[in-house]
């Protein structure tokens, strides 16, 4: 992936400034390892250099855990002196940012190495690596992500999901409501203000529905044929609802699990392939069902997503609240089963057509980093399609299926079956997959060593 040209990096500024000539500032995003943006800002007398020459940052900054700190004795930290290395704005990711209190831009950008190569821990690359063994087939992929979170009550010391009240009572709405569209209409002013919001930044937001708990809500985000770009989409979305939610007083949730006994959030990927003709590359080729079109080649990218999962789950569940999500009674995945039009499947097949045909990958949750969901989801693909990778029987629509634990439930164990993995590090890197064991590792090492207040439920009077 060769670096940007600056032309068309300096046409694109020109042409934004003209459109919004008093922005005066500009914020720099990049995600990290655990997909939480961070970057810096830039004042408007910087613009032009920055979109001519790039600019130097630390590498590491891709690398920080969830609280922003530095992991030891990994590269690019604190240990080696926290390094800088080269960065250049990502083409067409100029623009403006709707919820600031004075003109403001913002813009995401990518790190390269000083020799000009991509820098091996952007999730950007770890992605574009991991595409290009289905591009040397001739194969794009077409994707989407469906995004699930809640809105909570900013102006409470506790966590409180935001929940519609009972007209000329006063009470909460009992029962999860799952797609009651008066619950979208108690957030009207949000909604609007949130597709405002889109439209300005070029995030192609489509359907909206109340999920299957009290405050919880799912958007969805139009198919496109760049996976990158359509995971910058998904990082921009929850980046806007956040923002816009905090003008509306409430406090967007992407936690995996954040209420115990309600559902828990996802990330879903919608993803099908198209060959060099066009034509829907999962509809192709023999062993051909009548009703969905299924045909081998599906079989064998299920199969590889399947045979994957369970190493893969440290980066499908990437925090220790992800793994209270990964509950069978919550419309969890928690063993790599697939079926057609069942939703409590790990690998489900929607309804489709031989031009649509696609699979949705249900297992990440919303905290989930979706460059390395991505990452993940395409190298199961690849691998099922070259091993030819047998599936298992398919669980039938309207089936009841008793679920047994096949992937990983715990936050060590995952960390665990992903150090050994065979698969993966063909894909991504080996030193990212090094890396990211570690990483993940000293998170879940302080993580278990903090005090939390059931320690003291549980043990102070008992014991």
């Amino acid at each position: 992936m060769p670096r940007t040209s600056r032309k068309p990096l300096e046409a694109e500024l020109s042409r934004f400034l003209r459109k919004y000539p008093k922005t005066e500032v500009m914020e720099l995003l990049v995600a990290d390892l655990p997909g939480v943006l961070r970057g810096k800002r830039i004042r408007k007398r910087e613009f032009p250099k920055v979109f001519g020459d790039g600019f130097s940052m630390p590498g590491g900054t891709v690398l920080l855990d969830t609280t922003g700190d530095c992991i030891a004795g990994i590269p690019w930290s604190s240990d080696d002196g926290d390094p800088d290395t080269d960065a250049m704005i990502v083409p067409g990711s100029l623009a403006p940012v709707p919820w600031a209190t004075r003109p403001a831009a913002q813009a995401m950008f990518r790190f390269y190495g000083r020799d000009g190569e991509p820098f091996f821990a952007d999730p950007r690359y770890v992605l574009e690596r991991s595409l290009a063994p289905l591009r040397k087939m001739g194969l794009k992929i077409v994707m989407a992500t469906e995004l699930e979170f809640y809105l909570l009550d900013a102006k409470t010391d506790r966590p409180t999901k935001r929940v519609s009240r009972v007209p000329g009572i006063g009470r909460p709405q009992p029962g999860p409501q799952v797609y009651h569209p008066d619950d979208l209409w108690d957030i009207e002013n949000f909604l609007n203000d949130l597709n405002d919001a889109c439209i300005a930044q070029n995030i192609p937001a489509g359907t909206t529905v109340s999920e299957f708990a009290p405050g919880q809500f799912e958007i969805n985000l139009e198919h496109v044929d760049d996976p990158v770009l359509a995971c910058d989409h998904g990082v921009l979305l929850k980046r806007a609802i956040k923002a816009v939610a905090r003008q509306h007083g409430f406090v967007a949730c992407f936690m995996a699990k954040p209420f115990e006994e309600d559902s828990g959030s996802g990330l879903h990927i919608h993803m099908s392939l198209v060959d060099r003709d066009g034509k829907n590359y999962f509809s192709q080729g023999k062993d051909k069902m009548a009703s969905p079109p299924f045909s081998a080649r599906l079989r064998y990218a299920v199969g590889g997503l399947a045979k994957t999962m369970a190493e893969a789950t440290a980066i499908f569940a990437p925090n220790a609240n992800s793994y209270r999500r990964l509950r069978p009674e919550m419309f969890a995945p928690v063993e790599p089963n697939w079926g057609a039009n069942h939703r409590n499947v790990a690998l489900r097949i929607p309804v489709s057509d031989q031009k649509n045909l696609r699979l949705e990958h249900r297992t990440s949750g919303a905290d989930a980093n979706p460059y390395l969901v991505t990452a993940a989801v395409a190298a199961g693909v690849h691998y099922g399609l070259k091993n030819k990778c047998d599936p298992g029987r398919m669980v039938a629509e309207g089936e009841v299926i008793s679920l047994k634990r096949k992937i990983p439930n715990r936050w060590d164990a995952a960390i665990d079956r992903f150090a050994r993995s065979k698969v993966l590090p063909q894909y991504l890197g080996e030193e990212y997959c090094r890396i990211y064991a570690q990483h993940r590792r000293d998170e879940s090492r302080r993580f278990h060593n903090v005090i939390s207040n059931v320690d003291f439920d549980w043990y102070m009077r008992a014991v």
